[in-house]
C-alpha cells in the first residue's frame, strides 16, 4: 500500500499579470519522493514552489499538510538582507536551526560563515544558504536550482548528502547530472497544466517526445494555420533534439580528431604543432604559460594551440584557477611566465554569469534591437519577432518590460542579443545558469554551428559532454589537465591516474575515440532514395529560407506591403518546418545506415 501524502493541492490555481499562469493543478507528495520539476522559463516552477511552500496564496485550491510535516525551501537567490554575517542568515528567522547542525554542514561544504553577508560572493551566499536549510531536518525539502554557483565538489558533496536524505524533495534544475542520479518521478509543469509520472529525470525525454507525438497527432485534425502557429515549438523540441544526436556524433569525430594531436608524454603540446596548416588555423597559443598571486602557483607551465573551431571547456573547483586561465587565454591579463599569443583577427563576445545588462525597465525590442523593428544577426537582418521564435519566445513578448520577465528568460534574451553579434570568438561563463532543458538543447545547437572557436567555464557536468572538444581540468594545485573530451572522459583520466594514498599528478592525455559504429542496415529502396535526395533538398530549403530572410530584411516591405509581408513570413514558417522534417527524416536514415 503506497505511503499517504505529506501534502497535497487539489484543484491549485493562480493568476499572473493578467492570466491564469495554471489552472485545476493537483500535487501529492508522497513521504519518500525525490521529484524533478520540469518546464519552460516562465512556466511557473518557482512560483508553484513558493505555493508548496505557503509563501504565497492561490486564487484557488486546497492545501493539506501532513500534521507536524517541516517544509524547507532553498531559494535560488536567498534574501541575506538585515544579516552582518553569513552565520547570522543561517542563524535567523523564526525557525532557526540548531548552530552546531549549521557548523557541520558548512565544514563540509568548506564556507566560512564569519563572511560578511553583504561582501559574499554567490558561491558563498549559496553554500550559507544549503547549510541553513539542510540543518533545520526538513521533510520536505524545496530546491530551486540548487547547483547553480557551486564547484564540482559542493555538487558532488550536495548530491552525496540528498542520497542518504530520507525524506522528500522538489528540485528544479538545469543540471541533468544532478536529476537523473537523483529523481524517482517527475512533474511536468506545461502551458498552465500539470503532468506526473513516476519515472526519474533518466526517462523524461522519452516521455516528453511521447506526449508531443499523440498531440501533433490530434493536431492533424486542426486547421493547418492553427497547427503552425500552436505548435510550433512542441516539433521543434523533437526535431531540435533529433538534430542535436546528429551533432553529437560530429563532436565525437572532433575529439577523436583533437585526441591524436594531444602529445601522450604529459607536456600538453600538439603533435602537429610545426604543420603550416595547424599554424595558419590557430587563434590562441599558450606557451610555457605561468601565473603566480603571492606565494601561490595558479597556473604552471601550460602550454596549448587552440584553433578555429574548437571547443574549450574549463572545469575545477572554486579557486581552482578557472576565472585565471580564461583571463589569460582571451588576453585580459598578462602571465608571469611563458607567452600568450594571439591571432590578430580575433574578435571575442564575452556572455557572463551576471546578466548585468537586462536593465528591467527597458522592452524586448529595446534590448534586441534598440527599439526597432530589425536585428543584424551576425551579418543577416531580420525581424525582431521572427528572431524571437528562434530562441523559444513567444514573439508577442516583444514590448514587454525585461523585469516581468523569469530569470530564465532574461538570460535566454541575454543569449540571443550577444549571439546576435558578428564574432569569432565566444566566452562563455556559466552560461546553463537559470536556464531550462529545452533552451539548453537550443544553446548546444547553437554553439555546434557556431563557425568560431568557443570557451566555456561551467559546472554543468552533462552540458560540457554535450559540447565541448577539449577539457581543461584545474585542480588548484597549478597543474591544467589537457584532455580531448568532456567532463566525463576527464574525471575517466584522473581516476585512472590517482595514485593509491596519493595525489594525481595532472598531464595532458588523449581520450580514446568514440566506439566504431555497428555494422549498417541495409535500407529499403525508397529509404535509399530518401537518404540520397533529402541532402540536396535541405540545401535547397536552404537558399529557399535565405531568400526569404533576405526578402523580409527589406524596411520598407512592413509598411509598403503588409500583406505580402504576411505570406512570406508563413511561407518561410513552412519551408523552415519542411527543412525540420528533412533533417529528421535524413537522421534517422543515417542511424539506420550506420547502425
Amino acid at each position: 500500500m503506497a505511503d499517504a501524502p505529506i501534502l497535497s493541492w487539489e484543484n491549485l490555481s493562480l493568476q499572473q499579470g493578467g492570466r491564469w499562469l495554471f489552472t485545476d493543478l493537483g500535487l501529492h507528495v508522497g513521504p519518500r519522493d525525490k521529484l524533478a520539476l520540469i518546464g519552460r522559463n516562465g512556466a511557473g516552477k518557482t512560483t508553484l514552489l513558493k505555493l508548496v511552500a505557503d509563501r504565497i496564496e492561490a486564487d484557488k485550491g486546497t492545501r493539506s499538510v501532513q500534521p507536524g510535516t517541516r517544509i524547507v525551501m532553498l531559494e535560488q537567490e536567498p534574501d541575506l538582507s538585515g544579516y552582518d554575517t553569513l552565520m547570522d542568515f543561517a542563524l535567523g528567522g523564526d525557525d532557526a536551526p540548531p548552530r552546531f547542525e549549521v557548523d557541520a554542514i558548512a565544514g563540509q561544504l568548506g564556507i566560512d560563515l564569519s563572511r560578511s553577508a553583504a561582501t559574499a560572493s554567490g558561491g558563498e551566499r549559496r553554500r550559507a544558504a544549503i547549510a541553513r536549510a539542510l540543518a533545520m531536518e526538513p521533510d520536505l525539502l524545496l530546491l530551486d536550482e540548487p547547483t547553480n554557483h557551486l564547484d564540482l565538489a559542493a555538487i558532488d558533496w550536495l548530491e552525496s548528502w540528498l542520497q542518504r536524505y530520507r525524506g522528500a524533495f522538489i528540485a528544479i534544475s538545469h543540471d541533468r547530472t544532478f536529476l537523473k542520479r537523483l529523481t524517482n518521478a517527475t512533474l511536468w509543469l506545461d502551458r498552465g497544466s500539470m503532468r506526473r509520472k513516476d519515472i526519474g529525470f533518466g526517462g523524461y525525454e522519452a516521455w516528453e517526445e511521447q506526449v508531443y507525438a499523440e498531440e501533433a497527432r490530434a493536431a492533424e485534425r486542426l486547421d493547418a494555420r492553427l497547427k503552425l502557429e500552436a505548435h510550433w515549438l512542441e516539433r521543434g523540441v523533437t526535431a531540435r533534439r533529433k538534430r542535436n544526436q546528429g551533432r553529437l556524433e560530429a563532436l565525437y569525430k572532433m575529439r577523436a580528431t583533437r585526441a591524436a594531436m594531444i602529445n601522450p608524454a604529459g607536456t600538453a603540446k600538439l603533435g602537429l604543432a610545426t604543420d603550416e596548416e595547424v599554424r595558419t588555423k590557430s587563434v590562441i597559443v599558450a606557451e610555457e604559460v605561468g601565473k603566480i598571486y603571492g606565494a601561490r602557483t595558479v597556473i604552471r607551465d601550460f602550454t596549448l594551440r587552440i584553433q578555429r573551431g574548437d571547443r574549450i571547456g574549463v572545469v575545477g573547483s572554486n579557486g581552482a584557477g578557472k576565472t585565471t586561465l580564461l583571463k589569460l587565454l582571451t588576453g585580459e591579463i598578462e602571465p608571469d611566465t611563458g607567452k600568450i599569443t594571439l591571432a590578430k583577427t580575433l574578435n571575442g563576445v564575452m556572455i557572463d554569469q551576471q546578466r548585468a545588462l537586462m536593465q528591467g525597465d527597458r522592452t524586448v525590442r529595446q534590448i534586441l534591437a534598440e527599439g526597432g523593428d530589425w536585428i543584424d544577426v551576425r551579418g543577416v537582418r531580420k525581424h525582431v519577432q521572427g528572431y524571437l521564435k528562434e530562441f523559444l519566445f513567444d514573439p508577442g513578448i516583444v514590448d514587454m518590460k525585461v523585469g516581468v520577465l523569469s530569470g530564465g528568460e532574461r538570460s535566454r534574451l541575454l543569449l540571443a542579443r550577444e549571439f546576435a553579434k558578428a564574432s569569432n570568438l565566444l566566452v562563455l561563463d556559466e552560461p546553463t545558469n537559470d536556464l531550462d532543458l529545452e533552451t539548453l538543447d537550443l544553446l548546444q545547437e547553437v554553439i555546434a554551428d557556431y563557425e568560431g572557436t568557443v570557451l566555456i567555464v561551467s559546472h554543468d557536468r552533462d552540458f560540457l559532454d554535450r559540447t565541448v572538444t577539449v577539457t581543461l581540468g584545474l585542480d588548484g594545485s597549478g597543474d591544467v589537465d589537457i584532455v580531448a573530451g568532456g567532463y566525463e572522459d576527464w574525471e575517466a583520466k584522473r581516476k585512472v591516474r590517482q595514485p593509491a594514498g596519493g595525489k594525481a599528478k595532472a598531464t595532458a592525455q588523449a581520450a580514446p575515440p568514440p566506439p566504431p559504429p555497428p555494422r549498417a542496415t541495409k535500407l529499403t529502396y525508397k529509404d535509399q532514395r530518401d537518404y540520397d535526395l533529402l541532402p540536396g533538398r535541405i540545401e535547397e530549403l536552404d537558399g529557399l529560407i535565405a531568400k526569404g530572410e533576405a526578402a523580409l530584411a527589406d524596411p520598407a516591405l512592413y509598411s509598403s506591403d503588409p500583406a505580402r509581408f504576411s505570406r512570406i513570413s508563413a511561407a518561410l514558417d513552412q519551408t523552415r518546418a519542411e527543412k525540420d522534417a528533412a533533417e529528421e527524416r535524413w537522421l534517422a536514415l543515417a542511424e539506420q545506415v550506420e547502425g
